[in-house]
């Protein structure tokens, strides 16, 4: 039996789980989330147009168009009824759109002084979605990336390893949720993404900067490209 792809788990993950999406990734998180979403809001550059990959149901979207509010915003998601539930939360955000597609394939034709992503990058292949970045990325402008990481130490990895599994049994009371559930963790332990967005970063000449979040479990990728 062929071995799926990260990215062919998408769809598994994420077709059926868009109305519960912002209460379970703060449950599951045990609120986390959000404290990472500011860090990652804190390094968004004052700026007239940024471009939100993964973008889901606007939870980081929104918050950037907060702190830049006359900035224009496009959210890109490969899944639509994800898009669906954002584009219901527009409201007064007049200067926010929303488009269905592919990150690594995405050609729009103009550049941002800001690209941002919460959790794309492990699904993603680092050579083509930081070759697409780059492609429309003005100069100077940044790119900041954030996702899980697997904790190193081994204390913080124990609890991490129990808690994934009380995860996979609560998959049965939440079945949309339990392809997550179950294959998220590996996932996690499988992907090399920190290391390998950094190499490519350096290797387009971008000034690279990396943080770690809540004991390893997840970190902050940034790359400026250089004017």
């Amino acid at each position: 039996m062929k071995t799926q792809s990260a990215k062919e788990l998408v769809p598994r993950f994420f077709e059926k789980t868009a109305h519960t999406y912002d209460k379970i990734v703060n449950l599951t998180t045990f609120g986390k989330d959000k404290y990472w979403k500011k860090e990652i809001i804190k390094k968004v550059p004052n700026c007239s147009s940024v471009l939100d990959l993964a973008c889901g149901t606007g939870i980081l979207t929104f918050q950037i168009a907060k702190k830049l509010p006359d900035a224009k915003i496009l959210g890109v998601d490969i899944t639509e009824s994800y898009l669906e539930i954002a584009r219901k939360k527009l409201k007064h955000y007049q200067k926010i759109s929303f488009l269905c597609q592919d990150a690594e394939k995405l050609n729009l034709g103009q550049k941002f002084d800001c690209i941002t992503s919460s959790y794309i990058p492990k699904y993603c292949n680092a050579e083509a979605l930081i070759k697409m970045c780059l492609n429309h990325l003005n100069p100077g402008g940044k790119i900041i990336l954030h996702d899980f990481t697997c904790p190193k130490n081994k204390i913080v990895r124990s609890l991490w390893n129990l808690y994934f599994v009380v995860l996979h049994l609560a998959g049965f009371l939440l079945p949309n949720w339990e392809d997550v559930f179950v294959e998220l963790p590996k996932l996690i332990r499988e992907t090399r993404w920190l290391d390998d967005y950094e190499d490519t970063m350096k290797k387009y000449g971008l000034q690279v900067d990396k943080q770690s979040l809540t004991l390893y479990t997840s970190s902050i990728l940034t790359g400026i490209k250089k004017i």
